[in-house]
């Protein structure tokens, strides 16, 4: 027999309140762009805390995230206007409108990686000392994030009738799902695993600086592409907006990859025993992250 939701309480029924927190004049600002910046300065702090913990200058880490902002909001906003080209072409204006909406945390997190590397060559530090310090403050940003979603009422997933369903206007629906009005809430499902991951990752830092284990450098980013790529896999099987690469859905091929890069990493740091590839030499020439 098939279970029937909709005599449920709606206590977890909800629908977004729109995408604008307040319209002063011609000023006008959104949640997504309240978000992102939550994100940042909670980022920010969060990375720098973390830096004093493993004796790491934490001014660097503020200098990093300027580094970071400027490859990854173009690179979030490139990587999706390119598989939704379709969707721009007719009003090219519109790839700069990203207070709408439209980035792809993939094409963030590269754009990051590339403005990373490029800015551990010019200091002389450690690239991977630096992604590490940076992996906790990345998840957290992202469960932050996919609260944009839902004021934008976007990135939902199948129709459902569970008692967590999202309720979704119609002029936000795909046409195929027009008559349907609840949705699942994909944004939550993802927000709910980066926490996890997040508290994964936070939680074996402070084990490391106790020596319980000691962690290797570059092991947290590692282990942080299959924690939040795994995910990402699954989640993106209930979602209805999914960037396409003809039959394949482009966030599952690249969670895919990121899980295999990051076990392999693992692998090379912890069954091979050698220090990753960096810019600079090895902090304490072991691979061992400072204190």
């Amino acid at each position: 027999m098939a279970l029937d939701f909709s005599t449920l309480p709606l206590a977890f029924q909800f629908t977004s309140p729109g995408s604008v927190l307040v319209k002063i004049g011609p000023l006008t600002i959104r949640w997504y762009g309240l978000l992102i910046a939550t994100a940042v300065l909670i980022g920010v702090i969060l990375s720098q805390e973390l830096a004093k913990r493993r004796n790491v200058n934490p001014e660097l880490l503020g200098d990093l995230f300027f580094w970071l902002l400027i490859g990854a909001i173009p690179g979030a906003r490139l990587y999706y206007v390119f598989f939704e080209w379709s969707k721009y072409a007719p009003t090219p204006g519109k790839i700069f409108a990203i207070w709408e909406g439209g980035i792809a945390i993939h094409g963030a997190i590269l754009g990051g990686v590339l403005a990373a590397s490029i800015f551990a060559k010019i200091k002389q530090v450690s690239f991977w000392q630096l992604a590490d310090l940076v992996a906790p403050s990345l998840i957290l940003g992202q469960a932050i994030g996919r609260w944009g979603n839902f004021f934008n009422s976007e990135a939902f997933g199948d129709p459902t009738n569970l008692p967590w369903k999202l309720y979704i206007p119609p002029d936000h629906r795909p046409l195929e799902y027009v008559s349907f009005d609840y949705f699942h809430p994909t944004f939550l499902y993802e927000s709910l695993w980066n926490l996890m991951v997040f508290t994964l990752l936070i939680t074996l830092f402070f084990r490391s600086l106790a020596g319980k284990p000691r962690l290797k450098v570059g092991t947290l980013f590692l282990l942080y592409w299959p924690a939040y790529s795994l995910g990402r896999l699954w989640i993106e099987g209930f979602r209805t907006d999914s960037l396409m690469l003809g039959p394949l859905r482009m966030a599952q091929v690249v969670s895919s990859l990121g899980i295999l890069l990051g076990l392999v990493g693992l692998a090379w740091l912890y069954l091979l025993k050698r220090p990753l590839p960096d810019v600079v030499p090895t902090p304490n020439g072991s691979g061992e992250s400072g204190r």
